[in-house]
């Protein structure tokens, strides 16, 4: 069982000019889903948990528990990481605590100075436990009851400060927004891209909101120094969209089709479709194996 944090991951990203795929987990239909898109694509993966979902889920202790036997079951051998996704300082020592391989403390909302602290201290505890960390500097952007907000610009001068505390990746407001993008999205600042990337002195950058941005742009950003993508929207719209044709075609009335595990199956084939295909598109597959 491959079950790792990020920090090697991301060196070799860095190294062989590519990026590894972070898909934020739903349900256990989602872990089924990437698992398996991550063992046939021969490709490393971060599954992604948000605190809502840890609520959703029972708890960070709850997913460990289901992820790890999961590999297990499958048979997974490519390298997994579990990763907290936009966590609190709180959040994060219970994740480390639970046994996450792979942390986020987003402390983006925070004054700076408060954030370089909580993420220096952090460092410490990451190093001695073996387990990844991703910092924040300037908010991403997104959809809060109809409204899109664009989120902030990070600063390459607190870029570089959060780096130089040794943090293993670092995920930097270029304009990329959660969820949805309007039509009228001015698209990625690659000019900051470009500045962050020299001034953190190649640290491994991190690209939030990377549903529905154009592929060349993706290939563009990790030329520029992106090492991981998130992606969760791309995935949840192909999930309800695969399943609500299952109910619109009345399969779920023919037969055992109203059962759970087949109503929901659809969906979990949609899931792992879209994320072999960012795995393709950003150059990871193959990767475990290479």
């Amino acid at each position: 069982m491959a079950y790792v944090s990020a920090k090697e991951m991301m060196t070799d990203a860095k190294q062989r000019r590519y990026a590894v795929g972070h898909f934020n987990l739903n349900n256990m239909e989602s872990i089924r889903a990437f698992l398996l898109a991550a063992q046939e694509m021969q490709s490393p993966i971060i599954l992604g948990v948000s605190g809502g979902t840890a609520q959703y889920m029972g708890g960070y202790r709850t997913i460990v528990g289901t992820v790890k036997p999961f590999m297990d079951h499958l048979g997974i051998t490519v390298p997994v990481a579990l990763h907290v996704d936009h966590g609190t300082y709180e959040q994060v020592l219970e994740a480390i605590e639970a046994g996450f391989s792979s942390v986020m403390f987003d402390g983006s909302a925070l004054p700076f100075e408060e954030n370089l602290r909580l993420t220096e201290e952090l460092v410490g505890i990451c190093r001695q436990k073996g387990v990844s960390l991703e910092c924040e500097v300037g908010g991403i952007g997104g959809a809060e009851d109809g409204v899109v907000t664009m989120g902030e610009l990070a600063d390459p001068e607190e870029c570089r400060r959060l780096a130089e505390l040794g943090i293993d990746m670092l995920a930097a407001g270029i304009g990329n927004i959660h969820g949805k993008y309007p039509p009228d999205w001015p698209g990625l600042r690659f000019d900051l891209l470009e500045e962050i990337n020299r001034v953190t002195d190649g640290l491994p950058l991190v690209l939030h909101g990377g549903s529905q941005i154009p592929p060349a742009m993706l290939q563009r950003a990790i030329a520029a120094g992106i090492c991981k993508i998130n992606v969760n929207t791309e995935c949840q719209l192909a999930f309800t969209a695969a399943v609500r044709e299952y109910i619109e075609q009345g399969r779920d009335l023919m037969g055992s089709g109203y059962a759970p595990r087949a109503l929901l199956a659809p969906g979990v084939e949609a899931t792992k479709r879209v994320a072999m295909e960012k795995m393709q598109l950003f150059g990871s597959a193959g990767k475990a194996s290479a």
